[in-house]
């Protein structure tokens, strides 16, 4: 999920700089959004991950 996050950034930098700017920003948003799952999942495992054994 970082890795996709990672690869919209760069491809959200380059179209930026070509001047491509529509995509740019979704490729940002797509960024952002995977960011955030990527987050919201890497609390639950570590949530989940402190059970106490039986």
């Amino acid at each position: 999920m970082l890795s996709w996050a990672l690869i919209f950034f760069i491809i959200a930098i380059i179209a930026g700089a070509l001047g491509f700017f529509g995509i740019a920003g979704t490729a940002a948003w797509v960024a952002k959004v995977l960011f955030v799952v990527f987050l919201i999942m890497f609390v639950i495992s570590l949530v989940a991950g402190r059970r106490p054994r039986v």
